[in-house]
């Protein structure tokens, strides 16, 4: 069993599906807690939440990275409209990743600039909820066309139509 384990963990694949609940379910809970704790006025409890919504935007960069190095593989499972989703999932991820980097990085200055400029906590809290409800919606998004790769069951709406990249 252990074998079993450890050769699924070198499979990129495996680890994509493995960690990508986090940049969304882990986020939406962050969220909750710090929406919570923001109307407590707790800067304790808003400290240990800006930690979970740090770490959870900052996770949208392995599984972005895991999910590119296992879309060969994916590729020569699916058929023609698991491919089509596949591109759809990947050209969502590519556009909207940005959105979890920027919220790590607002995170961040939420949980150090207080120390500097303690007014600053609570427009930076605002602006990190924010920010975070738009992400978490960014999130829902790309994993709506991902969901749809390999599960046919959800497959209740035709598959996307790309069109060819344009030559300048």
């Amino acid at each position: 069993m252990i074998d079993a384990i450890l050769r699924d963990l070198r499979q990129p694949e495996y680890i994509h599906v493995l960690i990508n609940p986090l940049p969304v379910y882990g986020l939406a809970m962050g969220l909750l807690g710090l929406i919570v704790a923001f109307f407590l006025r707790s800067r304790p409890a808003q400290i240990s939440t800006l930690i979970i919504v740090l770490i959870c935007a900052a996770s949208a960069w392995p599984v972005y990275e895991f999910g590119q190095q296992a879309k060969d593989r994916v590729l020569s499972m699916e058929n023609e409209a698991g491919d089509a989703w596949l591109e759809e999932h990947q050209d969502r991820a590519e556009d909207l990743i940005w959105m979890f980097y920027a919220l790590a990085v607002l995170s961040a200055a939420a949980l150090f600039v207080p120390a500097k400029w303690p007014r600053s906590a609570t427009p930076l809290i605002i602006v990190v909820i924010l920010l975070g409800v738009a992400t978490l919606g960014a999130g829902g998004y790309i994993a709506y066309a991902g969901g749809k790769v390999r599960h046919r069951e959800f497959r209740n709406v035709p598959p996307p139509q790309h069109k060819p990249d344009d030559v300048h």
